[in-house]
């Protein structure tokens, strides 16, 4: 094993530890009512198969299995598994959850329908290889949907806002996926895009400290955030006002309870033609 492949090891690992820190299901169910508006926009057909790619707690699969799709989801964190075939099994719906890497899909060439990841595989360290994953398993004629978050929507400029604190790895930044032209550079070959820029809702019953809270809590990277300002807590207050003053500003709500938007880059990649 040469050092660039030890070095990408550490890093993945670190990646699953920070998705698996808190309990992203808290945060994934504030936004499932836009999952499934994002599913109901492919209008899946009984019996297509689906591969939910970084699949979380299967805010995608969930609403694809009620479709009557067969559905596989596949994720890093272990734990997000765990719930997501408990959320199943709570639905009543049939679906395959496997543990496995978005850039390295255990499937044979042109395996499913539809291939799905809703701000899950923007997060893996090496863009080309997911793309070149997501079209690999992908039937000729079948889609490839892609929910981004994008630079200038509420969760980019949080990213950002955690970034000045908190240096990101030195790999290509997540929100590039959401720019159209990075996106047809890596999708392009071979497919004809479709992109839509809609915004989903993220809505809690609480705001202010508490949300922040929250978030510092049960969502992973901002978990991990805080966690690597731990030595210095003048840092940590720093962030969390600023987090605060962000939500507070964006949030539509004046009740007490917390609904902020946030844009995303929607990609349908119809594959025409088989990928090299």
């Amino acid at each position: 094993m040469n050092p660039t492949s030890t070095d990408m090891e550490a890093l993945k690992a670190r990646m699953k530890a920070t998705w698996m820190a808190g309990n992203f299901g808290l945060i994934a169910k504030s936004y499932e009512t836009g999952a499934q508006h994002f599913v109901e926009r492919l209008q899946l057909q009984p019996g297509m198969r689906v591969l939910d790619v970084a699949c979380g707690t299967g805010n995608l699969s969930i609403p694809a299995a009620k479709a009557g799709a067969t559905v596989t989801g596949i994720d890093i964190a272990t734990n997000l598994l765990e719930q997501a075939r408990a959320n199943a099994k709570a639905e009543g719906l049939t679906a395959e959850f496997e543990e496995g890497d978005a850039e390295n899909l255990p499937y044979p060439d042109a395996s499913f329908d539809a291939v799905v990841t809703m701000f899950g595989a923007m997060f893996a360290p090496r863009p080309e290889l997911v793309a070149t994953e997501l079209l690999r398993v992908c039937k000729p004629n079948g889609v490839i949907a892609m929910a981004n978050w994008t630079a200038t929507g509420f969760i980019g400029q949080m990213f950002t806002m955690i970034s000045k604190l908190v240096p990101p790895p030195d790999i290509p930044s997540p929100i590039q996926w959401g720019s159209e032209d990075i996106a047809r550079e890596r999708l392009g070959t071979g497919t004809e895009l479709q992109f839509h820029r809609p915004h989903i809702a993220l809505k809690f019953p609480f705001a202010g400290k508490e949300l922040i809270e929250f978030w510092r809590q049960y969502y992973g990277p901002t978990n991990r955030a805080f966690a690597a300002l731990a030595s210095s807590p003048e840092k940590q207050e720093a962030l969390h006002n600023d987090l605060e003053r962000l939500w507070t500003d964006h949030n539509q709500n004046t009740d007490g309870t917390t609904c902020v938007e946030s844009e995303y880059l929607e990609i349908h990649a119809i594959r025409q033609l088989c990928h090299e």
